[in-house]
Order: structure tokens, then C-alpha cells, then sequence
């Protein structure tokens, strides 16, 4: 963290904005100020639709056209009244004195242009100099970032790169030209922990480099409290509190705050009959394989991965296993092996004592009614077609058609109040609903089959952090009340420690360490575990 700097940078007074929608009209933003200092990092915290990056892209003036700002408000940056400045003179101001890096690099970058052409532009907007010049200074800016290999990078498109370089090379577009004020929309939010760590020190280090004002919009606590100098945190378009970082951690005021540092994953997983040394399911040896294709269409070379190397794992009825890593290490895979979604190479898979490594279809429907799955992104895991009895109800109708439609229906009711969710929605679409709701309706649709067993493939990451918790504590009642076993995927380590009682670290399709969860976090023995818990839980290094 920067220490306190007293030369304002930027003044933001009476900030409202409006948003002219079909049926009337959204108040996003209502009535804000605040400041930045010189070399400072103001974080902007805040639950979706709390406001927090619609005043970011109004300070860049980047609203969309159905949006109307209020007549009170007024902007100054490095004491000049920027506030009726045109789109043409804003241009001149962003990418060169104000930057803005977002959440998702890969909609933000030009997928038709390779990474060196989209970095030579922004450096030749803003200065006079021509290409070679501003190829080299490019390809010095990918090295700035610590990209690997940036000679080859600056050739190849976003596609082409992992989501952490890819936000390597946004933050290299923001920094080009040495700005005073880089605005971080969510830069972490879709990355792993390591990567994350990675991506927050290089910008702390830039930030020292180069006297830069960082203005981070995150709804993660923790990095937060080890990022920034001061905070806003903002609900419901207004800010409710701000104050020292430190200060407002230690001492909150108000009860929504109060209420977002309570929501952190903590505490421990609820006990479960250790004694018991049956498996509901397991997995011996297990290897899945996969075939890429790469060259093109003439000369075409193939090459083999193995996601999952040789692996064993095992559940209790009753207990809760935790798979982390990162990205690719093939966590997922493993996950959907073991309830026959991917086919395994070699090994062997057991549920209830049952070998079904070589189910077929008719014995898998029958199983299905055993075992479920829970997905990352319940938008795109929901039939946008149908209600959300149709959803919830369609398990019913291909494994029990012994019911009655009035049977059906009751069981349906039933399962929703279960996930806290009222039968007035029954006929409603995916689309109508919250995120956090519509992984109740996911979770409502795994569970109506009372199922003994549930696959959780992230099934938090996406969710603000209030929402995170109510859904922890749903899977801990459910689990309770049902006797459940869960297997839970996750990169998120807090959530590992308060839900698992076992867990395993998986790296390039290999279990590196497993143990029972609270060792494995709070004695790591392998250096890759060590680095994830320290990514997880100090976010960056000094």
C-alpha cells in the first residue's frame, strides 16, 4: 500500500446517474463524492448493482446512451474541470492520463488484431512517434508485465493467451503512457488465486514505479484490506461508508458493512460419522485423455494431454471432499468422471460398491436419480425456455413417472421452500431471477430426486460474497438434513476450509497433497500447496 498522499488527483462531486429502461427508470448511481489522492489506491466495494462501476465509467465518461447524468454533479482531475469536456477531448485523457482495465480482458481486446498491433496503437494515439519505435517500446511494455516469452506474444492473438496474460497485456495497455490514474474494474475476479496474487503485486509494483493512483472496484475483502489506503463501500448507488482501509475493517459502522465482513467463508465443516468406512463413491487409478489437433488443415500434428493422471479418490457417506487448483489442472474433469459425464481411459469407478466405470445409457438413468450436479454458472446450466417448475420438475418426470401431477407438484413446492425460495416464482424464467437465486433453482433441481450423492463444480465463484455465504450455509443445512456426501470443486480456499473435511490439491492431472482440509491449509508439505494457500490468504507478497 501507498502511504497517505495529501495532493488531490481527482474530485468526483454529486455524482448521479439514470438509466431510461423498459417500464421506467433506474437510479445506478445517487448523488456520490469522493476523491483521490496522488499515488493512492481508493477501493470501491460493493455487491452487483451496488453502482460501483458505473461511477467508474462515469468518471470516464464511457455511459451508455440510455443513461442521463444528474445536473449537480461535476468532475475535476489534477485540478481542472474536466466535467463538459466532448467525447473527442475525453479521448485525449483516456488510455493517456486515466486508464481503465476490466474484469474480462478477453471482450476488452480486439480478437481480429494480434496483441502487438492492439499495444502499437494505443502507444501511437497518444505519441508522436512511428511504428518501429512503438513496437519496441511494446514489446518492452510485455516485459514490464512479465509475460514469457513476449517476442512471440506480441504475434499472437487474445485467444491465443491465458486469462492471466491476458490481463498482463491490458494492464501493459493502461500503463503505455505512464497514466496518473489506472481504474481497475474487478481485474482479479475471474482468475485463480495465484494468478491473482501474481496480477495484484505487479500492479502494486507498477503503482510504486511509476506514482500511480489506483482506484480498484472489487467485492473481495481480502484483497481490499491488503491493496488499499482508503475505502468506499457503496449499496444501492450510495456510498455508506468510508474511511482508512484499516479503520473500516477494524471498526465498521455501518450495519451493511458489518454485514460484508461477516460474510467471509469461515468457520469449519459441520461434523459428519467418521466411523463409518463405507464409500458412496470412489475412484481407483483414474486417467482421462484427451487428443489436440494443432497446425491447420494440411499439415495437422496431434498431440496427446492427460488431464487425469492415475488418481484415487474417495467419499464417505456423509463427508465432504475438496478438489482445488488451478485452471487446467483438471479438477473438473476428475469431477465429472466420476458421475459418468466424461469417460475415463483407465481405472476404475465405484458407487455404492457398484463398478459403473462401463454403465450404459439405460444404467445410467437409473443412477442419475443417486447423483446429481451443481455447475459454476447456473445461467447457462438453466433452460432459458423454461419455468422454473419445468426445471426443478424435469428430473421427476423421466425418473419418476410413478407420481401423480399433483404429487409432482407438491414435491416441487416443497423442494423450493427447502432452498429458500418462495412458490410464487414457479412460473417464472432463469432470466427473471438473481445469480444467487438462480444456483437455489440449480441446487433445488439436483435435490429433488433426493439424491445421496452431489457434484459441486464451483458453484460459489460467480456469486457476490453475501450471496456466497447464504449459499455455504444452504449446501451445510442440506447436507445436515439429507445425510448427503458432496464431492466440492473449487479455487477458492476459503470456502474449501469451511465446507470440506477432506480434501485433495490437484496439479497438471495429479494429486500433489491430500489430507484432512484444515492440515493440508494450515501445514502445506508440497511448495505448489504452499503458494495457493499463501495466494488465498495473504493475496500478495511483500
Amino acid at each position: 500500500m501507498q502511504s497517505q498522499n495529501n495532493q488531490k488527483l481527482l474530485d468526483l462531486k454529486n455524482a448521479e446517474v439514470k438509466f431510461s429502461v423498459e417500464g421506467g427508470v433506474v437510479n445506478a448511481v445517487n448523488d456520490i463524492s469522493f476523491d483521490i489522492m496522488k499515488g493512492e489506491t481508493l477501493a470501491v466495494v460493493g455487491e452487483s448493482g451496488s453502482g460501483k462501476s458505473v461511477t467508474a465509467r462515469t468518471i470516464m465518461k464511457m455511459l451508455p446512451k440510455n443513461s442521463s447524468i444528474g445536473s449537480n454533479f461535476k468532475i475535476e482531475f489534477k485540478d481542472v474541470d474536466i466535467t463538459n469536456l466532448t467525447q473527442e477531448q475525453m479521448r485525449q485523457i483516456r488510455g493517456d492520463t486515466i486508464t481503465m482495465i476490466f474484469q474480462e480482458p478477453l471482450t476488452s481486446l480486439n480478437p481480429l488484431h494480434r496483441i502487438g498491433s492492439q499495444l502499437i496503437e494505443v502507444l501511437r494515439e497518444h505519441n508522436k512517434i512511428d511504428k518501429i519505435v512503438a513496437k519496441e517500446r511494446a514489446l518492452e511494455l510485455l516485459k514490464e508485465v512479465q509475460i514469457p516469452q513476449p517476442e512471440e506474444r506480441l504475434n499472437q492473438y487474445p485467444h491465443q493467451l491465458s486469462g492471466g496474460q491476458r490481463q498482463r497485456v491490458m494492464i501493459a495497455m493502461a500503463i503505455a503512457n505512464r497514466p496518473d490514474l489506472l481504474i481497475a474494474d474487478e481485474p482479479t475476479t475471474a482468475l485463480d488465486v495465484t494468478i491473482q496474487s501474481q496480477i495484484l503485486k505487479l500492479l502494486k509494483d507498477l503503482q510504486k514505479k511509476y506514482g500511480m493512483a489506483i482506484m480498484l472496484i472489487t467485492h473481495d475483502l481480502t484483497v481490499v484490506r491488503k491493496t488499499s489506503d482508503r475505502i468506499c463501500v457503496m449499496r444501492y448507488g450510495k456510498i455508506v461508508e468510508r474511511g482508512i482501509t484499516e479503520d473500516v475493517f477494524n471498526n465498521p459502522q455501518h450495519e451493511y458493512t458489518k454485514h460484508l465482513i461477516n460474510s467471509e467463508p469461515s468457520g469449519e465443516p459441520d461434523p459428519y460419522d467418521a466411523s463409518n468406512k463405507d464409500y458412496i463413491i470412489q475412484g481407483q487409478q483414474c486417467t482421462v485423455k484427451f487428443t489436440l489437433k494443432k497446425g491447420n488443415f494440411f499439415n495437422q500434428k496431434k498431440t496427446e494431454l492427460i488431464a487425469v493422471n492415475n488418481v484415487d479418490i474417495k467419499a464417505r457417506y456423509g463427508e465432504t471432499i475438496g478438489i482445488v487448483g488451478e485452471s487446467g489442472s483438471g479438477k473438473s474433469t476428475l469431477g465429472m468422471s466420476l458421475i459418468k459425464l466424461q469417460d475415463i481411459n483407465s481405472g476404475k469407478i465405484f458407487f455404492k460398491d457398484e463398478e459403473i466405470q462401463d454403465y450404459n445409457t439405460k444404467q445410467l438413468k437409473d443412477l442419475r436419480e443417486h447423483m446429481q450436479i451443481v455447475f459454476q454458472d447456473p445461467f447457462s446450466s438453466l433452460n432459458p425456455r423454461h419455468t422454473i417448475k419445468q426445471i426443478i420438475g424435469e428430473g421427476l418426470e423421466i425418473n419418476r413417472k410413478d407420481l401423480s401431477k399433483k404429487e409432482k407438484d407438491d414435491l416441487i413446492k416443497k423442494t423450493l421452500n427447502e432452498v429458500n425460495l418462495d412458490e410464487a416464482v414457479l412460473h417464472r424464467f432463469p432470466h427473471e431471477f438473481s445469480g444467487g437465486q438462480r444456483q437455489r433453482i440449480a441446487i433445488a433441481r439436483a435435490i429433488i430426486l433426493n439424491p445421496e450423492f452431489i457434484l459441486l463444480d464451483e458453484p460459489t465463484s460467480a456469486l457476490d460474497l453475501s450471496i456466497q455465504a447464504q449459499i455455504i450455509d444452504l449446501l451445510r443445512s442440506l447436507r445436515r438434513n439429507h445425510n448427503l456426501s458432496y464431492i466440492f470443486i473449487s479455487h477458492n480456499l476459503k470456502v474449501i476450509r469451511s465446507l470440506c473435511h477432506y480434501t485433495l490439491v490437484m496439479k497438471d492431472g495429479k494429486v500433489i497433497e491430500e489430507g484432512i482440509t484444515k492440515n493440508v491449509l494450515d501445514n502445506p508439505v508440497n511448495d505448489y500447496t504452499k503458494q495457493l494457500v499463501q495466494s488465498a490468504f495473504e493475496v500478495i507478497g511483500e
